[in-house]
């Protein structure tokens, strides 16, 4: 049986090298932070909005391979965010990475069962941001929900 392809996999030979990345936080500072971690590596375009809502409308407009996300925002938080891109088939398949300075384990447990990739903390550094966002891109669609269902399972959710 072969295996899904992975996101980065589906979108190879796309007329662009670069892989849109949107960061979605209302801390501008961090914002400029996660742009410049993520810029350093040289391969991605990086857009910016500063609540859930906007980020929500900023996601349909660029349609980025990836989307680095924050909890705690004005107007739709971060696990809000994740259940409206997971469960709309256009936006499913996307890798999700919450950025948060929620560090407990119930906070990132919520954000796995919302259907997120990686749960990183705050404050981070530049290389785990860099080597997550490397990580996402390559879980396919089905091991994406392979592990949903598992977590599903493990949580009673």
């Amino acid at each position: 049986m072969s295996q899904a392809p992975s996101y980065a996999q589906m979108n190879r030979g796309q007329p662009s090298a670069s892989k849109k990345v949107l960061v979605i936080d209302d801390n501008p500072t961090i914002v400029e932070l996660v742009k410049y971690a993520i810029c350093f590596q040289g391969n991605y375009e990086v857009f910016a909005a500063y609540d859930g809502e906007e980020g929500l409308r900023r996601f349909y407009q660029e349609r980025p391979d990836c989307v680095i996300i924050d909890v705690k925002m004005p107007r739709m938080d971060g696990y809000q965010l994740v259940r409206c891109l997971r469960g709309d088939v256009t936006s499913a398949h996307v890798p999700l990475i919450i950025l948060s300075a929620m560090i407990r384990e119930e906070d990132q447990i919520q954000g796995y069962l919302s259907g997120v990739d990686e749960y990183l903390t705050k404050p981070f550094k530049p290389p785990a941001l860099r080597a997550a966002l490397e990580r996402v891109m390559q879980i396919t669609v089905e091991q994406r929900y392979q592990r949903m269902r598992e977590l599903a399972a493990r949580y009673g959710a």
